[in-house]
This record gives structure tokens, sequence and C-alpha cells, in this order.
């Protein structure tokens, strides 16, 4: 398959830029490629009746950091010039992978100036705008200043129809978020409020946490046309051995696991066992799911509608089959429903092998 069977055309009046309130209030499209009648209208706040006793929910728990930085270029007998530096990867306690724009502005050598009392030297460049960041703090005392300084991360196709406000610093978090280190929200989990959770909890439906730090390149357009020639961005992750062990026994005793978000079910099927045992995790992940990939872990997936011609719109497809989302997806388009970060959500059940 193609770069471009994964293209369609949304009308911008879908583009939702700011969450449906309340967060539970937000319409939920359920896929089952099972079905005859496919398709079927809800709002989150409907999923305990959707699912069944002994089900469980898998949540990515990483929180939101403000990795975007507004920065000046300093060079020795060199005009300054305006850097905005997207973080993407920690590396060490004082190095961070990011992607800098404009890049060509900037070569290895250079200090860019991130207000008065944070700066970074470029160690490493490489291909499109990634810079590897040396900064002047290290450790918490960095961790504080880019709280200061930084701003939240917005998809582009938020950021250039309006500013980031106070807002956005809640709105672009989800209720459950524990972990810092993610520079885009894992946004299938933006809709649950602490009343839903609790009426999953009262419906005998389980939660279990993971950790996948979402980095900038997970959400990238794939560039050219051929899908192999892609390569995914790593990002860490973290399953326990006691999480492990209970999704294990969950599906032991016929319990569905249904994953919240694509980055909770690319974590589970980068710890999976080939029989889809899920093992304890503690590493990165690069893997990248097309149509044809055999699922082991996740029987349903919770998630929101993904930007055309991307890695995760191919996720999808290979979840519940590539005709059943163009299907769905014209039919979301149809219904109005809102797209990306901060729009609706689906829950869809998987394809059979």
């Amino acid at each position: 398959m193609r770069v471009s069977d994964f293209d369609f055309h949304l009308p911008p009046e879908n583009i939702a830029l700011r969450p449906a309130e309340p967060r539970d209030g937000a319409k939920l499209l359920l896929v089952d490629p099972s079905r005859a009648g496919r398709f079927s209208n809800h709002i989150v706040r409907d999923l305990p009746s959707l699912l069944r006793e002994g089900d469980a929910l898998v949540f990515n728990d990483t929180k939101v950091i403000p990795a975007r930085l507004d920065g000046l270029r300093r060079r020795p007998g060199g005009a300054g010039a305006s850097i905005e530096a997207m973080l993407h990867q920690r590396i060490g306690p004082e190095r961070w992978k990011a992607f800098a724009r404009p890049g060509k502005r900037i070569a290895v050598g250079d200090t860019i100036a991130f207000g008065d009392a944070l700066s970074a030297e470029v160690e490493a460049k490489g291909e499109s705008g990634e810079v590897t960041l040396r900064f002047s703090l290290a450790g918490p005392q960095l961790d504080i200043a880019i709280a200061t300084v930084g701003h939240v991360p917005l998809p582009p196709y938020i950021a250039s129809k309006r500013a980031e406000d106070q807002r956005d610093r809640q709105d672009y978090q989800t209720v459950y978020a524990r972990a810092d280190g993610a520079v885009a929200a894992p946004t299938a989990g933006l809709h649950f409020t602490p009343e839903l959770l609790q009426r999953l909890d009262a419906a005998g439906i389980s939660r279990h946490f993971v950790t996948l730090h979402v980095g900038a390149g997970t959400f990238l357009p794939v560039k050219g046309e051929e899908i192999a020639e892609h390569k995914m961005h790593a990002e860490f992750g973290v399953i326990t051995s006691e999480t492990a062990a209970v999704l294990n026994e969950t599906r032991l005793r016929g319990g569905r696991l249904i994953a919240v978000g694509t980055t909770s079910l690319r974590l589970l099927e980068s710890a999976a066992a080939e029989d889809g045992t899920i093992q304890p995790f503690a590493d990165e992940t690069a893997i990248f799911i097309t149509p044809g990939y055999r699922f082991r872990t996740a029987d349903a997936l919770m998630t929101n509608f993904h930007l055309p011609r991307s890695t995760l719109m191919m996720l999808v497809s290979a979840f519940a089959g590539y005709d059943v989302m163009q299907a769905a997806y014209a039919y979301a388009i149809a219904q109005g429903y809102r797209f990306y970060s901060y729009g609706d959500s689906s829950l869809l059940w998987r394809a059979a092998c």
C-alpha cells in the first residue's frame, strides 16, 4: 500500500479547536467490523454500557510538559535569529532531542537562549530539522526552567488558528496524568472525567496504567509515497511486572483489553510475546503498525480521529480493517464528528484475522 491510500479530505469545520465540555460529552463512534450495521453513534459517557463487567481499560499515564520553547540564536559576530524548538525526546539530564524551526538558521555549535536563565548548545543536527540540544541546566533545575519558559505544544493545526492560552494547560492533559515526559497528549484519554472513571469502576470495568512518553514524531505526516521507507521516532515506555500480570490474568478469565489510545496499543504490542502474553517492558519502541500486522493484545481501541497520510491512520486501518476505516471516516465526516486532538472519539473493535 502507498501513503496516498490513507489520504482523505477533511472540511475545516470538522477540525476541533477546543475540547467538548464536559470532556465525556464528546461524541463516540462505535465501529464493529463483525456487525452488519458497523457504525453506531454514542457519546463518551456511554462507555460503561458499551463494555462489560470484567473488561479492562489500559490508559497511558504520561504527562505533557510545556515542550515548545521560543529562543534566540546567539553566534559570535553574527546576527541573532528567532528559533522555535519542540522538545521530543530526553536523552540525558541536560540533553534533549528537538525539532528546530527554521532549521536552516542553526548550525552545530550555536547557542540558543530561551530567556535570561536558560540556554542550550546545538550538539548535533540531523534530518528534518532535528537537533540535539545540551542545556545550561540539568535534572530538576532544567525541568523547572522548561515549565517556566515553555509553552503547551499544541498541534500545528490548532496553533495556526489560535494562540495557546491558560485553558490549554488543563485541557491538553488527561485527568490521570502522572509521569512527566510527553510532548504530545495521549488524546484518547482527554475524554475521561473523574465521574466517568467512577462509573466504570462501579460497572466492574477495571483500569490499568502504562507509560509511553509521546514524542512529536508520532504525529508527523509520512513524507514520500512508500510506507516502507518511513522511519518512526523512538519513544520510551514502561509496563510494570504487576500491570503485565494483571492484564494477562484478565485475558485468561475471558475479560477483554481495551487500549485507550494508539500510544497504549503500540506499547502493549511492543511488550507482547508471540503468543500474546504481555511482558514487563522498560525500553524504547519505534513500532510501526500498518495493514497486515497481526495484533496480539487488545480487543478494542478507543481513539480520536487522525490526520490523513499519518502513521496513526495506518494503525487504525490495520486494527479494524482498511475498508472499514475508510467507510468509518467518511461516515464520521458526514455526521459532523470533530477531528484530531481536541475532537470526538471512536471505539474500534478489532477485525477478525
